[in-house]
């Protein structure tokens, strides 16, 4: 059995560089204009083209998404994008559109076309033509069993990816109009309005205005709003159907969560290496303490059943650490902080770091560069503080929250 690779999102460019710094073996991203995260911070085509040289000197890979559904008025800014990506050579362009493929087979042949999840791949006769259609690698729906991947594993031979970590969008892959409809966004061209984590009610025509809220406990209703996506346990049953590539969701999501979901999957899928695959404690707890909607593990073991909704809200959106800022600079047995949060002497904090995680370090002390001392430091400044051996640059800094 191969290894699978780890894919990580990249919002922009510190995630980038957190995703590469825990583990990823390539990232995705994208141009707002393009891809299906237009809310995401995103990058620049100065910014892609510095993404990709860096993501090359590691070694890693890098893919760029084009997955949105276009109209017309696209195809010109497209083929521009189209060319500007050829001169950057990236590993790989993440396509929904039929005519984006037949564009990007014309002006970037040399760059390998993986098709998205929003092209809804769900049997081995679709991705038998997509393989004819000259793409390498295939982006399953998340609608599929296991079973059913081994199947398509079975019919085809360029590569299979599937998202093993993330949330789960209550429509077909994605592909949703309920935000279209009511909020004028189109989950389609990336400007989703989540519409479907909304509390809903009914109302009866003849008596406007009267609200009848739709109970599933004293906190609402959320019968579209899926739990998040974590296959954690499963790693190595996905590995044996044959998907080569684990792809993690998040584009949206905050540093904290990038840093810690890449590096617990990445000391999952290293663990593959081993017979058998075993889970971790600290991995699961790990992954408890970012903010999510609970997690399911969707549908690869048959229909998702009705414990994968979220029906308490009491399980929603709760984290138990918060993010304080990232290590620049380690020397002399002091770490500069450049800090996103407020960070104060006698605070307890945690590095995200091998070997160091869950360990409470008081911080005895704070300097600025000059090595006065402070007090306190505050979002964007770089403050110097003592630390235990083992920390890193580029580590995360974290503080446990107070759960109520």
């Amino acid at each position: 059995m191969k290894i699978p690779e780890l894919l990580a999102p990249a919002g922009n460019f510190e995630k980038l560089k957190t995703a590469l710094h825990y583990g990823a073996d390539a990232v995705y991203m994208g141009l707002s204009d393009f891809s299906l995260r237009a809310k995401a911070d995103n990058f620049s085509e100065e910014e892609l083209k510095d993404a990709v040289r860096l993501v090359h000197q590691k070694g890693k890979k890098l893919y760029i998404t084009l997955n949105i559904f276009p109209h017309n008025k696209d195809i010109f800014l497209i083929k521009e994008h189209l060319s500007f990506l050829k001169k950057i050579s990236p590993d790989g362009l993440i396509i929904s559109d039929p005519g984006i493929l037949e564009m990007a087979s014309e002006l970037t042949p040399d760059i390998p076309v993986h098709i998205s999840t929003q092209a809804n791949i769900t049997n081995c006769r679709s991705a038998g033509f997509w393989e004819k259609s000259g793409a390498k690698r295939l982006v399953l729906s998340r609608e599929l069993t296991i079973e059913e991947i081994k199947e398509i594993r079975d019919n085809v031979s360029l590569e299979l990816e599937c998202f093993v970590h993330g949330a789960i969008c209550i429509s077909y892959s994605g592909r949703c109009y309920v935000s279209s409809f009511l909020s004028n966004r189109s989950a389609n061209r990336g400007e989703c309005a989540n519409s479907c984590r909304w509390n809903y009610a009914l109302m009866e025509e003849k008596r406007p205005g009267e609200y009848m809220p739709v109970y599933e406990n004293d906190k609402g209703t959320y019968v579209m709003s899926s739990r998040d996506l974590c296959m954690l346990e499963h790693l190595d049953k996905l590995a044996h159907a044959g998907v080569n590539s684990f792809k993690i969701e998040g584009r949206m999501k905050g540093i904290n969560y990038v840093a810690g979901v890449v590096k617990t999957y990445r000391e999952a899928v290293d663990a593959l290496k081993s017979r058998p695959y075993r889970i971790k404690k600290e991995w699961l707890r790990e992954i408890a303490m970012f903010s999510s909607r609970g997690y399911t593990t969707g549908m690869f073991f048959g229909k998702q059943p009705d414990a994968g909704y979220n029906h308490d809200e009491e399980y929603v959106y709760r984290m138990s650490h918060e993010f304080v800022g990232i290590v620049q600079s380690v020397s002399n047995g002091k770490a500069g902080i450049a800090l996103r949060n407020t960070l104060k002497t006698g605070d307890s904090i945690e590095f995200l770091s091998t070997g160091l995680e869950n360990k409470a370090f008081k911080v005895t002390e704070i300097s600025d560069a000059a090595g006065v001392p402070l007090d306190s430091g505050r979002n964007e400044e770089t403050v110097f503080i003592p630390v235990q051996n083992g920390v890193r640059e580029n580590d995360l800094v974290r503080r446990p929250l107070k759960i109520k």
